[in-house]
């Protein structure tokens, strides 16, 4: 039996030393992420201290059944507070018919709306089914705003900065920092969102090297 709880206790301490070490590193990616592709034009920065008009585009993310999901209602609970209570503002909730008959964007709405008790006014882009279309799909609804703050996990965000820079670098320019990284918090998901941006960018310099020539 002694030997038996050894083996626990050194299995156990492996293990959660493995765990800190990406919870660490999962953290970092994430802060770092949350401070990329934002915007650089003059006054930028103003932009966001001042009263004016602002968009705050919800990311979704797959979703089965008819209630949003733990991973939908993070993400509307961090777009409801990225909001700056001083601006014009409007949330845009963005995300299709990808594993339920019923849209993402519309799921996300309910959330905010019914249990969330949230009356400011709300956006639905119900089309997309990828990052790159939740982008696409949201110009139209955020062209109008002088601040844009994009919400999902960071890693997942600073894509679609990045994809916004590739599509209207006009917008681009007007992007903020939102509010969904905060330290310590839903750790296991951040570290399944670093593992994904880590393959993500293998996968984009794996293909820029077969187009090299």
């Amino acid at each position: 039996m002694s030997a038996q709880r050894d083996r626990f206790r050194r299995l156990f301490r492996a293990g959660f030393t493995t765990y800190t070490a990406f919870a660490v590193w999962a953290e970092f990616v994430h802060w770092r992420s949350s401070r990329r592709m934002l915007g650089t034009a003059p006054g930028a920065a103003e932009l966001k201290s001042r009263a004016g008009k602002e968009a705050v585009v919800v990311l979704g993310y797959g979703n089965r059944g008819a209630r949003a999901n733990f991973v939908n209602r993070y993400r509307v609970r961090a777009g409801i507070r990225s909001i700056d209570r001083t601006s014009d503002s409007v949330l845009v909730l963005c995300g299709g018919t990808v594993h339920s008959k019923v849209a993402e964007a519309e799921l996300m709405e309910r959330f905010a709306r019914d249990e969330l008790d949230y009356t400011g006014r709300i956006l639905l882009e119900s089309d997309s089914r990828s990052t790159w279309q939740n982008v696409e799909n949201a110009i139209g609804l955020i062209e109008h705003a002088d601040v844009i703050k994009i919400v999902s996990n960071s890693p997942h965000a600073e894509v679609a900065r990045e994809y916004l820079w590739q599509q209207r670098p006009d917008l681009a320019e007007r992007l903020v920092r939102a509010d969904e990284h905060r330290f310590g918090e839903i750790v296991p998901m951040k570290i399944g969102a670093a593992l994904r941006l880590l393959l993500f960018r293998l996968k984009e310099r794996a293909a820029r090297v077969r187009l090299s020539p």
